[in-house]
């Protein structure tokens, strides 16, 4: 099973080996200010982020067909994963901090369908004596 939170080359979605786009999935920027940092870089940085460049897309695994499928499904998902990746402490913040209000919803929920209302209840009797 392909692991959601690792870095894979995107060549569906890349121009040359997918290094680039496969950089943007995994931090979720833009492919196109990757692609202008990674020209900049090169240009700039004396050809060692080319020989970096190459370096990864030899390394790294090609992206599974089954996390395309998967994005086409669920968009939403796909960010998340992306922001799971970027951040994981954050993420498993805002998961707890959902299930947390969510909980509280049910709670409050729960105990206005349990509890004593004398009103409610002398109002249905009012209605049965009519």
């Amino acid at each position: 099973m392909a692991r959601r939170t690792g870095f894979y080359l995107d060549k569906r979605n890349g121009k040359f080996l997918g290094v680039c786009s496969g950089i943007a999935d995994y931090t979720g920027f833009d492919v196109l200010w990757v692609r202008i940092a990674m020209v900049l870089g090169t240009i700039f940085g004396g050809g060692f982020l080319a020989i970096v460049y190459f370096v990864m897309a030899f390394v790294a695994d090609a992206k599974p067909t089954t996390l395309y499928a998967s994005e086409a499904s669920h968009p939403d998902e796909l960010e998340f994963w992306q922001k799971t990746r970027a951040k994981p402490s954050r993420s498993i913040r805002e998961v707890r901090s959902t299930f947390r209000d969510v909980d509280r919803r049910l709670r409050d929920i729960e105990l206005q369908y349990t509890s004593q209302n004398s009103q409610l209840a002398r109002e249905i009797d009012d209605l049965g004596r009519n």
